[in-house]
């Protein structure tokens, strides 16, 4: 594929498929990431100091297109409400009006405009009806729509050797490309330079920390886990948030990760809609199981009606009834009013309407449990749920990073309090529970760190809800240090005191951050905390890895304020407690400092580089403690995990975060209990495609009908995950908030998204939307969607026993020669007034107290049961009898 125009620039963009015709490898031919800067260069024709020329890059857009994203056309209102007109039962519906019309047009009272009365209201209820359904299934979708928003418009790129600024759109493979701090990556990009580049990469993976980049060409080491993106990679949509870099377009629009999302969510035929009768959008794959059982109801009457149909109108032909105001008509157009009388008594014309009431009504009860519906059917799909598949970080766990152990001094210490209050909580010794927010190495510990960190708290109000809430502004993993010091009366803004002189930020290679403030003239670091060495005027601190730090630690504080030599025993007793942290999943930083009288190298001379200045200020450290946080689990989450268990409902976690992390996880939140094998329940999701191709169908099967968590998934992974399990004929509910949950989310039976830190794509792929992003609100809406389908089942039976009453009374009446007792008008009158307030009150209902412990129904279980059929057919004949004998 290489040749001079280079593999990219006019080898065929890459369309490796894995099986089931999803992406599974992005870069399934040449990795652009594991070329270096210069084979670049040459593959694409471009230069990297003097970019593309105007003309090439006209060249190349024209061949490949503008970096956009392809949004399939959406069928419009009108398509949408004719569609609602081809149901079986309505068009039944339909046909019975135009005869009800076309026979008193030829009637003798032709001219009487009443006599058309019966057909028009027919035509008046099947018309509101379709109109309701259609106006909401409009409302629905826009995934595709946010995820086009979710760049900038324009950027900074070299062409012809200058910096200029071009629209996002006439980007091309080959541009070279200059990001700095707030960018939006406009495409896939290589990146050539980095200096400290961090990108939140939170809408492809889910996961909230800021991943820092270079630009070098980093093999995997053995043992290592695989990473979701590569380090010298950027994608488009995602932010940097620190730095700046440079490098080479290598896909633009379709082609990149987030246009395979699109792809994934427009669906495996590329968004081509699929077609019915000849020409309307095929929409029956995502119905939902109600829909489905309905629509197979509605046909089994429809089937049942026509059959009736035929044999009252032969009976009443061959024993000649005739109507009896005009007898001198034929039978048979008589009988083909009758014949439309009974479509109007046979066709329950008030189930689609009272369903639609209830789960009208359903919606407006879910917002009060914190569920925003954007699909009526959602309501009660979700009652139906068999497993609920959801993500980690936000749903299950708090999406705040939290410290919650500490060790200083050779003492541990826990942390109380979730999220970002720092109101909540305080600081325990660990051993004696008693307060530790006042003690010597906790201050010195948590103000140290605050000199190393760049992170603010602050009080926000939202401006929907008025409500006050803390808000971190800056790095991710500095936030938990930030509250934790206001717990204990520090503030971030205590660092104006000591006057920062050197800052060396994190890298990949570095392994920790670095900073040098001024302490003059102090004789301790705060009031109460550690003493600082005489005649010191600077103390440079480091945070980062425990490994790494402690590498460079001589010495260590204590408990009484005494400082300690760190021998080999004292670092391996160190490295115990971090490797005990991290067994329960905690993300660990190690905080060190060093007194100095005078700076190890010339403030003024520019020629000393930032790493020898780093290398210089960084030995001869000072152990102060380590601090360990986590995204710890919501409140009411094992609970409702348990409930839902209970239910009968598989809950299974995927998250993109590391294995070790998600079963740590997994057992606090109980989707794994105690007893459970975690190697054969957790998995990585690389073992759903080894060697970059899927398992085949039946494979995947058995994997996924036994595994709870899934760890290190793919956008794609999310998606085969609910195809499996779907093919199993289990009802799936999936739960996301980032763009890579949003092809899971439109595939799944019912996709849920969050309100509060939930991307406006996923918003757009779900069905409903929990506005407070707690999975506590989905257990809850299950048993408000068992309820309503059990108000459902029970005015279906009441509206169906009716109908069959109505039924016999006609046939009796026909053959027993006596008038028919009621005009198709009256009936609907009747249905209208008489049986839907009922009905609708049947469907209102609260649940059984026990609704929670029986097991989900079965995906193919019709709404009407074999013995509810015989309870329809006796109210039905009761009815019958006593009408009939009363006329």
């Amino acid at each position: 594929l290489i040749d001079s125009a280079g593999p990219f620039s006019l080898a065929p963009r890459r369309t490796g498929k894995a099986a089931g015709g999803v992406m599974a490898n992005p870069t399934s031919l040449m990795e652009p990431d594991m070329q270096s800067p210069e084979q670049l260069e040459a593959a694409f024709g471009t230069s990297l100091s003097r970019g593309l020329t105007s003309s090439k890059a006209e060249e190349i857009l024209k061949r490949d297109g503008p970096n956009e994203l392809e949004k399939p056309p959406k069928p419009t209102l009108l398509m949408l409400f004719i569609m609602q007109l081809t149901g079986f039962v309505i068009v039944l519906l339909l046909c019975a009006a135009v005869a009800s019309i076309v026979v008193n047009g030829t009637g003798p009272n032709k001219e009487d405009v009443l006599s058309y009365t019966t057909g028009k209201a027919i035509f008046i209820i099947v018309l509101i009806n379709a109109g309701i359904a259609s106006w909401t299934e409009h409302q629905a979708g826009g995934a595709l729509e946010a995820l086009t928003k979710m760049t900038q418009a324009s950027i900074y790129v070299v062409r012809g050797g200058k910096e200029v600024k071009v629209d996002v759109p006439t980007i091309v493979r080959g541009d070279v490309v200059l990001l700095e701090t707030g960018d939006v990556v406009p495409a896939d990009i290589r990146l050539v330079e980095a200096a400290d580049v961090k990108v939140s990469e939170m809408a492809l993976t889910g996961e909230p920390d800021d991943v820092a980049k270079t630009w070098k060409n980093k093999p995997k080491k053995e043992g290592e886990p695989e990473k979701l993106t590569p380090e010298n990679m950027v994608f488009s949509g995602c932010s940097v948030t620190n730095g700046k870099g440079r490098g080479i377009v290598v896909e633009t629009g379709m082609e990149t990760r987030i246009g395979r999302i699109a792809q994934l969510i427009a669906g495996e035929d590329g968004g081509k809609a699929k077609k019915t009768c000849g020409c309307l959008p095929d929409t029956s794959a995502n119905s939902t199981p109600l829909q489905v059982n309905l629509e197979r109801l509605g046909a089994r009457i429809g089937v049942l009606a026509i059959f009736v149909c035929i044999v009252i109108f032969i009976i009443g032909v061959v024993m000649d009834r005739r109507d009896p105001e005009n007898l001198g008509n034929p039978s048979w157009l008589y009988m083909i009013l009758i014949a439309v009388t009974l479509a109007v008594a046979a066709i329950p014309e008030g189930i689609p309407l009272c369903v639609t009431i209830s789960l009208s009504i359903g919606c407006s009860d879910m917002v009060k449990k914190n569920v925003l519906v954007r699909k009526l059917a959602a309501v009660e799909t979700l009652g139906s749920a068999s497993v609920i598949c959801s993500d980690k970080t936000g749903t299950l766990t708090e999406g705040k990073m939290t410290m919650v152990k500490m060790y200083a001094g050779g003492v541990g210490y826990t942390v109380e309090g979730k999220g970002f209050d720092p109101t909540e909580g305080g600081f325990r010794n660990a051993e004696t529970g008693a307060e530790a927010g006042g003690d010597m190495v906790v201050k010195s510990s948590l103000l140290a760190a605050l000199l190393c960190c760049n992170t603010t708290l602050n009080k926000v109000t939202d401006a929907e809800t008025g409500e006050e809430r803390y808000e971190p502004k800056g790095n991710s993993s500095e936030a938990p240090i930030v509250v934790a010091a206001r717990k204990v009366g520090l503030s971030e803004d205590v660092s104006q005191d000591y006057p920062r002189v050197l800052e060396v930020p994190f890298s990949s290679s570095r392994k920790m951050m670095l900073t040098v403030s001024d302490v003059s003239d102090r004789p301790e670091l705060c009031p109460g905390g550690m003493q600082i060495e005489s005649g010191a005027k600077y103390l440079t601190v480091c945070k980062g890895a425990p490994n790494f730090i402690l590498d460079y630690c001589t010495e260590q504080l204590m408990e009484d304020g005494s400082v300690q030599k760190m021998s080999e025993e004292e670092k391996a007793k160190v490295l115990s407690v971090v490797d005990e942290y991290s067994s329960m999943a905690l993300r660990v930083l190690a905080i060190a400092t060093r007194s100095m009288q005078k700076l190890p190298f010339a403030a003024d001379d520019e020629d000393v580089t930032t790493d020898q200045k780093f290398q210089a200020c960084r030995s001869g450290l000072r152990l102060l403690g380590l601090v360990a946080s986590i995204d710890p689990d919501r409140d009411g989450v094992p609970e409702s995990v348990e409930l839902a268990r209970g239910a009968g409902i598989r809950v299974v976690m995927i998250t993109g975060d590391y294995l070790k992390t998600a079963i740590a996880i997994a057992h606090n939140v109980k989707i794994l209990q105690k007893g459970d094998d975690d190697t054969s329940a957790a998995v990585d999701c690389a073992c759903l495609r080894p060697d970059d191709e899927y398992l085949q169908d039946a494979d995947m099967d058995k994997l996924t009908s036994s595994v709870r968590v899934f760890a290190r998934a793919r956008p794609e992974d999310k998606l085969e995950i609910v195809k499996s399990l779907q093919r199993q004929g289990l009802v799936t509910a999936m739960t996301g908030d980032g763009v890579n949950d949003a092809p899971a989310l439109n595939q799944a039976n019912i996709g849920v998204a969050m309100g509060i830190q939930g991307t406006e794509v996923a918003k757009g792929a779900s069905d409903m939307i929990l506005t407070d992003d707690n999975f506590c609100s989905i257990v809850a809406a299950v048993e408000k969607g068992r309820t309503i389908y059990a108000g459902i089942q029970k005015f279906v039976a009441f509206i169906m026993s009716v109908h069959i009453a109505e039924v016999m009374q006609i046939f009796v009446c026909i053959v027993a020669g006596i008038p028919v007792m009621r005009t198709p008008l009256q009936i609907l009158f009747l249905i209208l007034v008489t049986d839907l307030p009922p009905s609708i009150a049947l469907g209102m209902e609260p649940g059984e107290k026990t609704i929670l412990k029986e097991p989900p129904r079965p995906r193919s279980e019709p709404v009407v049961l074999g013995w509810m059929w015989c309870s329809m057919v006796l109210n039905g004949a009761i009815l019958s009898m006593v009408i009939i004998g009363v006329y």
